[in-house]
């Protein structure tokens, strides 16, 4: 299984403001590189807590070409690692920078339900990418279907806005079985926040760190798991696992 070690050695971190831009000019250019396609994700407290009991998962985190680090919780681990943490990418403020920088090109929406989905991608198509062909479909249909549909229209960006774990393996079999170049991003609940199902918290609570509270008191059901359990648990891992002095 990847340890979590291997994940911290694979994020790429963002030093600052500049190489914050240079990656954006370079993920904007699918028809660059040596690989057809490419994946961007985005690793959080979660997504480590995750990767310890789904193997799958694990493997497509350390496979994306781009693993950027999301959240106050891996800059902490980043810190005890002795690693500078830099720049908190996190992908609802990054994903439409980058779809800014790639207005023009064709872009398929992979992910959520309707009316959300429709929402969703009349604000990208409106507020982000207004010179863009976009299309979307929901986000619950098997594997084959994805792949034979992105086959046949041959999209520049696929976004992929399912949750994890389901978008991160799919990115890695559509990496597998996509022929054309394309750039795959894992979008989370993106497309749910701009079609207003999710609100983003006060920009205040955003710098301290606590965006995470505030999406459990939106949701206290669904995420109680992720947080209230999830959050301990991912200090106590760090901690015991650093105290015995096993691999992360």
């Amino acid at each position: 299984m990847v340890a979590w070690s291997a994940l911290v050695e694979h994020l790429q971190l963002v030093p600052d403001e500049r190489a914050r831009l240079t990656l954006i000019r370079r993920l904007a250019r699918p028809g660059r590189g040596r690989e057809p396609v490419r994946v961007l994700a985005f690793a959080n407290a979660h997504a480590f807590n995750l990767a310890r009991r789904c193997e799958s998962f694990a493997q497509a985190l350390w496979e994306a070409d781009v693993l950027l680090r999301d959240g106050s919780g891996l800059a902490w681990l980043l810190r005890r690692c002795a690693r500078a943490p830099g720049l908190n990418m996190n992908g609802t403020d990054f994903i439409p920078e980058l779809l800014r920088a790639c207005d023009g090109l064709s872009v398929a929406v992979l992910g959520t339900r309707e009316p959300h989905l429709a929402l969703g991608l009349r604000r990208l198509q409106q507020d982000i990418m207004p010179r863009s062909c976009i299309w979307g479909v929901d986000g619950y249909a098997p594997a084959p279907a994805y792949v034979q549909l992105l086959r046949e229209r041959k999209p520049a960006i696929v976004l992929l806005a399912m949750g994890m774990p389901r978008q991160e393996e799919l990115a890695q079999r559509l990496r597998r079985e996509l022929e054309h170049r394309c750039l795959l991003i894992c979008g989370g609940a993106i497309v749910d926040f701009w079609a207003g199902r999710t609100r983003r918290a006060p920009a205040v609570v955003q710098r301290l760190g606590l965006e995470w509270l505030w999406r459990l008191g939106q949701e206290p059901v669904r995420l109680f798991t992720r947080y209230v359990i999830g959050n301990p648990l991912f200090i106590w891992r760090v901690l015991t696992l650093q105290r015995t002095g096993k691999r992360l």
